[in-house]
């Protein structure tokens, strides 16, 4: 129950089977603390990024003592399968899409041409100075976007309530809530030392490479504490 974030991803490795190479999926908790200290909790290989791995995974988690009782705010990359094991485990704390990940939603539905007008538009919408200008943002870019893409408009508009929870923390800390970019830079390093390999023998050979590099970079960021953090607000 120290943690006041929670930041929840996957990412996919591959490895050899009897059937041939195939993909595994590996879930990551990333937490924040009320002290401001930064921590990769947890991570789980799974074959389908589905709800029951995810619902494993989170109880798992709730089992060893992660309650709500100082968690403010959850951030996922979207997965359905996850969101709806949240809303069952921790149906109280806000749950805050990644930005990130949404944006990648938003241009499946854009032709070519409209991809970066339409994305420099979106940005403006989380780089607003508050939540309000961040609303009035949005549906002017909703009005203008409706026209050439419905469905691009549809699909910010389902989820615009949980992108925006962000901006209910003080200016410093939004850079890091609104994505969750902090779980992706560890996955950077997961897949800078696997390169090499290109493919793993089996899962136990994905869990040393996973658990060495997490636990490197926990013993890193265990010596500072985010700053922006250590303020509550």
């Amino acid at each position: 129950n120290e943690y006041r974030f929670l930041f929840l991803d996957a990412i996919f490795l591959k490895v050899k089977t009897g059937l041939g190479t195939k993909k595994r999926v590996v879930l990551v908790a990333y937490g924040i603390k009320v002290s401001g200290k930064r921590e990769l909790i947890d991570f789980m290989i799974v074959k389908h990024e589905s709800e029951n791995a995810w619902g494993s995974f989170i109880m798992n988690l709730y089992q060893r003592g992660l309650t709500a009782d100082s968690l403010e705010l959850i951030i996922t990359d979207g997965s359905y399968g996850l969101i709806n094991t949240l809303d069952m485990v921790y149906p109280r704390v806000p749950l805050k899409r990644c930005w990130v990940h949404k944006l990648r939603n938003v241009a499946n539905y854009l032709r070519k041409k409209d991809i970066d007008p339409c994305m420099k538009e979106l940005r403006g919408i989380y780089n607003a100075r508050n939540r309000k200008e961040a609303v009035e943002t949005y549906f002017e870019w909703a009005k203008r976007w409706r026209p050439i893409s419905e469905k691009a408009v549809r699909c910010m508009e389902k989820d615009m309530e949980d992108l925006l929870h962000f901006y209910s923390f003080s200016g410093p800390m939004r850079v890091k809530l609104r994505t969750t970019n902090v779980i992706e830079r560890a996955f950077r390093e997961i897949r800078r030392r696997t390169r090499p390999m290109s493919c793993f023998n089996n899962n136990k050979s994905i869990e040393r490479i996973v658990y060495a590099v997490l636990s490197h970079l926990n013993d890193q960021w265990g010596r500072t504490p985010l700053k922006e953090f250590t303020q509550k607000g």
